[in-house]
């Protein structure tokens, strides 16, 4: 039910009521602005976008609280959004309000204070998660962040760090206690929370495999846990003996027996977390000589490298890898894989080459140049 009126100011009062029989009421100096207004509300109903007015006016933190409570996400995935959302200028203001020139300017000041650009697209994911999830909830019409881009990433031929072979040899030459953990990254692939989740159960010796069940989240001893780990990312990673010679001897080493025992732990006897990981390759980065934007994960691109330079096809690395998508291992590694240009050099040449061999063949056979064919 709906109606405009006349007030005896002279201002134009419409009003409607909504489905549940709350009555929602604006004023407008003109009649054909408030029947506009009714109109809009009208077209909203019949194509199933109304939201009630009053919807919207819960504050950004008090949504999060609510949608947060509705989540299954692990810990690390709770840890990673909850900075997001945190991270915005209108925390306390109604959902209602912000604009998308809100976001663009929250974007814009993220970039100039320094953010790295795959944080900022991060953080913006994830607010732009909380905001379709209020658009679903008939919180708001439409998301503010619908059109806002993050800040270009440098590409990542431009920024990814590999390891030549001299340099994971000096590694591997002053790592002393760490040196498992390093190899484990650096000739498994393993990420830092997976390496630090190995366990003897983990190990399949006869069948030269290593298999991520678990990871460790957690920057600090106190809120370090075992979780599963990364989306799909549970795989068997085929090894060789090479690698589990002297992973054997390790264990051999630390007296590890039962099955559930990590196979790395900090000499006082803890399992690694995010900070003592970190601190523990820092150490070793500065024995070794290296610059300090190589970090620990430079080791698993370096894994990931070589698997491509011996030949590897993409579901081979994303497996390796434990990437859900194999366009997820493209975006990151495409740049390391030869190119058309490459593989139709590389073809050309060798055809080139067969032809030559079998030229020098005849020439030695007859003593003088033939033609095929010829008689």
């Amino acid at each position: 039910m709906a109606s405009i009126k006349q007030r005896d100011d002279g201002v134009w009062r419409a009003r409607y009521r909504d489905d549940a029989g709350k009555e929602h009421a604006r004023h407008f100096k003109l009649k054909r602005d408030a029947q506009r207004w009714l109109d809009e509300v009208a077209t909203s109903v019949v194509t199933g976008q109304y939201v009630d007015p009053n919807a919207g006016k819960i504050t950004w933190d008090e949504w999060n609280q609510r949608w947060f409570d509705g989540q299954t996400w692990v810990s690390g995935t709770i840890q990673a959004a909850t900075t997001a959302v945190e991270s915005v200028p209108w925390r306390s203001r109604p959902l209602s309000s912000v604009q998308p020139s809100d976001v663009q300017r929250w974007v814009a000041a993220e970039h100039k204070r320094g953010l790295a650009a795959s944080t900022i697209k991060t953080r913006l994911t994830y607010v732009g998660m909380s905001f379709r999830a209020a658009v679903d909830d008939r919180r708001i019409v439409k998301s503010p962040t619908i059109g806002i881009k993050a800040p270009r990433a440098r590409r990542a031929d431009a920024t990814m760090r590999i390891l030549s072979a001299e340099e994971v040899a000096s590694v591997l030459a002053v790592a002393g206690y760490f040196r498992p953990f390093i190899e484990a990254c650096i000739f498994a692939g393993l990420r830092l929370g997976e390496a630090a989740g190995l366990q003897l159960r983990d190990v399949n010796f006869l069948g030269r495999t290593l298999t991520v069940a678990r990871q460790v989240q957690g920057a600090t001893l106190k809120t370090a846990r075992l979780a599963p780990p990364k989306y799909q990312s549970e795989r068997s990673i085929f090894v060789p003996a090479e690698f589990l010679a002297p992973l054997s001897a390790h264990i051999a080493a630390q007296q590890i027996t039962a099955q559930d025992e990590h196979l790395f732990v900090t000499e006082l006897g803890r399992i690694y977390n995010r900070n003592s990981a970190g601190e523990a390759w820092r150490r070793v980065r500065e024995s070794a000589g290296l610059p300090d934007h190589v970090t620990l994960h430079a080791l698993r691109h370096t894994y990931a490298s070589n698997l491509i330079a011996q030949g590897c096809d993409v579901v081979t690395v994303q497996r390796a890898l434990g990437h859900s998508t194999p366009s997820i291992t493209l975006n990151v590694y495409s740049h390391l894989w030869p190119s058309a240009e490459d593989r139709t050099r590389g073809a050309t040449a060798a055809f080139m080459t067969e032809v030559a061999d079998f030229a020098d063949s005849v020439r030695t056979e007859t003593g003088k140049p033939q033609v095929r064919g010829s008689r």
